[in-house]
């Protein structure tokens, strides 16, 4: 079995001139070369003689066609804008110096920004480490740092970096549980930046190939899907109910205990195990209630 390797286009520095003087040297071959034929026009009307008459139709011809090859070679460059060159598909080189520039004509010239992009990926449903299903969105910030590699790398840069946005979505999230992870486990609800690190790390990987940088990546949507998402929220409801039931028993036992010490160190009440039996279970009552306890007075003799 053969196995073909891909081969990475390198960037190189495009030969190419500043186009100022040169549009105003076409300007001027256009004026020439009306100027030329108004007077063989005059001429042939005052019965000049054919070869004079011949010889500036002709010089109007040739100046017009150099005019015309050096103003179409012409085009011009923003900041963090680049021309990709080339000739009949053989790539020539890449000029990224701003302003009015010149090449040879019959080169193509293919621009691309440099700038930073933005792009929020769809609302992609999935499973997670625990297969719950969920709904999760991602936005990636990228830039085009070598043109050669996106225009003649890949076939469409921009769609490339869409389908790896989704692919690498995908697959991160499918190493996440959505909440309560396993011991010390990160999940996605709780480390999205450690989340959003790792999909950056993943995405870089498979856009390098087309010359692009992934500068950020952060999760913009985080959610159950709908189908369960009433069934999880009621689990969120019950788990915070029982961590709430928990910290006010620990508490209560606390307050319980601080008062029975107070107590036998003040001498303020000497109680035996069955009453201090039925005072821990009477201030556990009323600390650990939903509503306030309602007071009863005894009267009488706890016997």
């Amino acid at each position: 079995m053969t196995v073909v390797s891909h081969q990475k286009t390198v960037e190189k520095v495009a030969h190419t001139g500043s186009g100022g003087f040169l549009l105003i040297l076409g300007l001027a071959g256009f004026v020439v070369a009306a100027w030329l034929f108004f007077q063989g026009i005059m001429t042939g009307e005052s019965g000049g003689e054919s070869l004079m008459v011949l010889t500036y139709i002709i010089g109007a011809i040739v100046v017009l066609i150099v005019s015309v090859l050096l103003v179409s070679g012409l085009y011009s460059l923003q900041q963090n804008e680049s021309a990709a060159i080339s000739l009949f598909g053989n790539y020539k080189g890449t000029d990224k110096r701003p302003g009015l520039r010149w090449v040879i004509p019959w080169y193509s010239r293919k621009k691309i920004s440099l700038r930073v992009r933005n792009v929020t990926s769809q609302t992609l449903k999935v499973n997670d480490k625990k297969g719950n299903p969920i709904e999760i969105a991602a936005v990636i910030v990228w830039r085009v740092v070598d043109t050669a590699q996106a225009f003649f790398d890949v076939d469409n840069y921009e769609t490339f970096v869409n389908i790896q946005i989704e692919t690498s979505l995908r697959e991160i999230t499918s190493h996440f549980a959505y909440d309560h992870g396993e011991e010390s486990e990160p999940t996605l609800r709780a480390d999205g930046v450690k989340v959003g690190e790792m999909l950056q790390a993943r995405l870089q990987e498979r856009v390098a190939i087309a010359g692009l940088a992934v500068d950020e990546a952060r999760l913009s949507h985080l959610a159950y899907a709908p189908e369960i998402a009433s069934s999880m929220l009621r689990r969120q409801q019950a788990e915070a109910v029982l961590e709430a039931r928990a910290k006010i028993v620990h508490g209560a036992v606390s307050m319980v205990e601080s008062a029975l010490q107070q107590l036998s160190e003040r001498d303020i009440v000497v109680l035996d195990d069955e009453r201090k039996a039925a005072m821990v279970s009477n201030l556990l009552v009323v600390l650990c209630a939903d509503r306030e306890a309602q007071p009863i007075v005894n009267a009488g003799s706890l016997y």
